[in-house]
């Protein structure tokens, strides 16, 4: 396969050749966990030549060397964020949120013995729209949120995506499923015709990088209550799900839930969770303590 082709004294690189591609999916697969399938060549082809410009190098073979032998690992986050797909909007599979509101958080505080924090783990944190609904939704439909104090942490592998989170700007079709009344108390429009969170909601929210395949990182991340993990593992291959799962069974306490996007399972993925059936979705838990898994 011709990888280049020239341009007057100079030759520009075109594609990745399959060897290449093949080096370079090894390599991501097992920094974050996530393996591209074939059909997502033209998309990892286009950000990878893309990246190769961009750092001075002109061959995949020098910008792979420099990368990974690279001190700061600058470059391996620049990659990641190019290669991770951000795309959401508030209240998205509202469904889960209701869920939330009526079932999961009753249960979860009439566990609470000790009155402590409930704490909420929201991953990925995309730009901001799935913890900030989680945040907005208690707020306008969970009574006890007057009463109980609520920890929200929401984390990302991609750095940039973060700093979208903090700023809290969002287009009009991100917030398009919020009702009216909502986006006009807790938003802002900018001149722009953009719509900013309200800072109390965004300073409410603890954001964090974290690589989920990386136990170094993940081992931080205990006693939560609840975790959202949405449309994420549908990008992992089997063996990294059952890592993910050991993780959230280890971050969360006993008792504590799960929300998976509505196309994962986590029954097929690993068998520390049992599954809890409510009227509209399924919720995964791990099990108290003494209880059969």
């Amino acid at each position: 396969m011709m990888a280049d082709k020239e341009i007057g004294t100079t030759r520009r690189l075109t594609e990745i050749t399959d060897p290449e591609f093949e080096r370079f999916r090894d390599f991501f697969y097992r920094k974050t966990g996530i393996k591209f399938e074939n059909s997502k060549r033209y998309f990892v082809d286009k950000r990878l030549i893309e990246r190769i410009y961009a750092t001075g190098n002109n061959s995949f073979r020098s910008y792979f060397t420099q990368m990974r032998f690279q001190a700061s690992g600058e470059e391996v986050q620049q990659l990641i964020n190019c290669m991770t797909v951000n795309e959401t909007y508030f209240y998205r599979e509202e469904y889960q949120f209701e869920v939330m509101v009526e079932n999961v958080m009753n249960e979860i505080a009439a566990n609470k013995k000790d009155k402590s924090d409930i704490r909420i783990w929201s991953i990925p944190s995309s730009t901001g729209e799935e913890p900030y609904s989680i945040a907005l939704y208690l707020l306008e439909y969970w009574p006890q949120i007057q009463h109980l104090d609520v920890e929200i942490v929401s984390s990302d592998i991609d750095s940039k995506v973060l700093q979208a989170c903090h700023a809290g700007v969002y287009n009009e079709r991100s917030v398009k499923h919020l009702p009216a009344r909502t986006l006009k108390k807790y938003f802002s429009e900018t001149a722009q015709g953009n719509y900013q969170l309200n800072k109390d909601i965004r300073d409410a929210v603890k954001f964090s990088k974290v690589n989920l395949s990386d136990i170094n990182e993940t081992k931080h991340y205990r006693n939560f209550d609840l975790i959202f993990c949405r449309n994420l593992l549908i990008y992992f291959d089997d063996e990294s799900r059952k890592e993910a799962a050991n993780v959230f069974y280890d971050a969360l306490n006993p008792g504590g839930f799960i929300f998976l996007g509505h196309s994962e399972s986590m029954s097929r993925i690993s068998s520390l969770f049992k599954v809890k059936k409510y009227p509209k979705a399924i919720v995964y838990q791990r099990p108290l303590t003494g209880e059969n898994k």
